[in-house]
């Protein structure tokens, strides 16, 4: 079908949401293998357009016309040109996702605008995710965090969404491949955690566990964790002890579980791995390698 479409309309092509750039004047359509396809509204005339849609659906992008601050980071980002326009003050990329047609666009950004002082720039990589830019002096209302963002359009949207954010940056020079390294980290922290939240800080272990080759990463999962390496009840227990900052008490009280219990399993992980998890450079320890085990290649 691609080709004789092709044929008939040279200007027919495949959107690719990897690439933000919607052709303007464009007319669309989707295919019975959800594929998005468009023809250019000058080559078509009323039959054209009644004839495609008899085996074709009429598909409307939901993606919000961008402002021309958008237009503007947009441009400094993807083709970085003359910078002495440029001020010096501090901004942060924030990447965002949420599910696949659980929220318009348009909802998200009129969300985004209430929950800071200022109107941000959103650039959209598709219709379910993209990235804030943050910058100096647009604050959050009322002290709000990112993991109140997530309760809040859970609550009142019924939308899990997703945050990575990224550190504040104070120079423009190269920031091409600056955002292509971030959203880099950003895929790859999806991959080793399920918080809503993550920050530039958590997710450097991430990178780092990512880059040991698989093979590696065996190894260090059965010299650390030993026999536990497919004992998920033991896992999630030191997992969730070492993201309580090794706190019993916290632990306990998030696992649903006696402090008494608890502690026989720290216990019975010391007995049989020779590791105390209770000691800083220990549960570090540990925490790569329970990582290693989540290693995009070994799942």
């Amino acid at each position: 079908m691609h080709k004789m479409l092709k044929k008939f309309f040279p200007s027919f092509l495949i959107y690719d949401e990897n690439n933000s750039e919607i052709p303007d004047n464009y007319e669309w359509f989707l295919t019975d293998t959800n594929e998005i396809i468009g023809i250019d509204k000058r080559e078509l005339n009323s039959k054209d357009t009644a004839m495609l849609s008899t085996f074709l659906t009429p598909y409307q992008f939901a993606i919000p016309k961008p402002t021309d601050l958008e237009k503007f980071w947009k441009k400094r980002i993807h083709h970085p040109g003359d910078m002495s326009q440029i001020s010096n003050e501090k901004f942060r990329f924030v990447y965002f996702s949420f599910p696949r047609n659980q929220m318009e666009p348009g909802t998200f950004r009129t969300a985004m605008y209430e929950f800071f002082s200022n109107p941000m720039p959103i650039l959209w990589d598709n219709e379910h995710e993209g990235i804030l830019i943050e910058q100096e002096g647009i604050q959050l209302e009322d002290s709000l965090t990112f993991d109140q963002i997530v309760d809040t359009l859970m609550s009142d949207l019924y939308v899990k969404a997703k945050f990575f954010i990224g550190p504040y940056l104070e120079s423009f020079q190269d920031l091409s491949s600056q955002y292509a390294a971030f959203m880099q980290l950003a895929k790859i922290s999806a991959s080793y955690s399920d918080h809503p939240v993550i920050t530039y800080v958590d997710a450097i272990p991430f990178q780092l566990v990512n880059q040991i080759p698989l093979e590696q990463c065996k190894q260090i999962s059965s010299l650390i964790l030993k026999e536990f390496k497919n004992d998920e009840g033991m896992l999630q227990t030191i997992r969730t002890f070492i993201q309580c900052n090794l706190n019993i008490s916290l632990t306990a009280k998030k696992l649903y579980m006696h402090r008494n219990s608890l502690q026989y399993r720290i216990d019975k992980f010391f007995e049989k791995t020779g590791i105390d998890v209770r000691q800083f450079n220990q549960a570090l320890t540990v925490y790569l390698a329970l990582l290693a085990t989540m290693h995009k290649e070994y799942v």
